[in-house]
């Protein structure tokens, strides 16, 4: 089988994880890098194994076998340079989140439908076989009927600049709070009966920690938990009406644990051993786009719309509205 093409578009940390984990799979070469400096995008070459550096988005985008592109720059970014990706005619992966807001996310998936190009988002724990090992535990009736969730990701991040700048769309919420929300999600197929939010905000207007709380229609709740400036658990928790799952890591599951109304350990599961966990939405998109989709299973346009909502919701309830949306 032919790999898969893969240009990364931005040379920072998440785009070098990226292209050392491309550079170990069997289906996919990591075969372009664009940064804005070409001295950038030849060291970054020279150092992740990528075959062509190019110096101009434009220029990468331009080369007519390239099949993928990812998008690994900061996130007010994604809306324009996956739209630059649109108007080449190239299959876009955007780093999550997906846009800043909603607004810019319906645009942007409105735009692929009528190019009729392949977008996806790479909220990379949808894509990860741990997911349907959940999902098999819960379906079974294991720990009875699940009533309440709970999920904490935080790291102590006030090093990363961007995350301080409003003009950056920093903040808690976009960065890691994006993940126990997709947990809840995927674990809760209940509709939303409503969200409570509250935020302690830093001195220059972005959310230094939240607590999201979410109420389902069918009765059950879930408690989510994010900051960017202390060191969590990263557990997600479900408690059901017969005995309580713990997953350990809900920004990259290293296991789950399920245990009965005596906390007994009854069941165990591992994460199966991965390259980084990112090689998992690289194989969605293979598929997909092998299958003409344009949009991945794990991860449908109709969720990531779903899922910016949420933030956005969540952002107005905390007051969090970023200098640029001003405009």
């Amino acid at each position: 089988m032919a790999k898969l093409k893969v240009g990364i578009l931005g040379a920072g940390r998440i785009a070098a994880i990226m292209a050392d984990t491309i550079s170990k799979m069997k289906t996919a070469e990591c075969y372009a890098v664009a940064s804005r400096s070409m001295e950038k995008a030849l060291e970054f070459a020279s150092l992740h194994n990528v075959t062509k550096p190019f110096g101009s988005y434009e220029e990468m985008l331009a080369d007519k076998d390239l099949e993928l592109v990812y998008i690994a720059t900061p996130h007010p970014f994604h809306f324009e340079q996956a739209k630059m990706c649109i108007d080449a005619g190239k299959p876009v992966l955007v780093e999550k989140p997906f846009c800043v807001n909603a607004k810019e996310a319906e645009e942007l998936l409105a735009y692929a439908k009528e190019k009729n190009i392949f977008i996806s988002e790479a909220m990379w724990i949808r894509y990860m076989p741990m997911y349907e090992t959940i999902l098999k535990l819960l379906k079974s009736g294991i720990i009875g009927e699940p009533r309440m969730i709970t999920g904490n990701l935080a790291y102590p991040m006030l090093h990363k600049e961007r995350l301080l700048k409003p003009e950056l769309a920093g903040g808690a919420l976009l960065d890691v709070g994006i993940y126990p929300l997709n947990f809840a999600d995927m674990v809760n197929e209940s509709p939303i009966r409503d969200i409570q939010s509250a935020a302690v905000m830093t001195a220059d207007g972005v959310d230094a920690h939240d607590s999201i709380t979410i109420r389902y229609e069918d009765g059950s709740m879930a408690v989510l938990n994010t900051s960017m400036q202390t060191v969590s658990d990263r557990k997600g928790i479900i408690q059901g009406t017969k005995g309580v799952m713990i997953i350990e890591n809900i920004n990259n599951f290293e296991s789950v644990a399920v245990y009965d109304k005596d906390y007994k350990r009854v069941a165990f599961k591992k994460a199966p051993r991965q390259i980084s966990g990112y090689e998992y939405e690289i194989e969605a998109c293979k598929k997909a786009l092998k299958r003409k989709k344009k949009e991945c299973d794990q991860m449908p346009h109709e969720v990531i719309m779903k899922m910016m909502k949420q933030m956005d919701l969540i952002r107005e309830q905390i007051g969090l509205v970023y200098p640029f949306e001003k405009e």
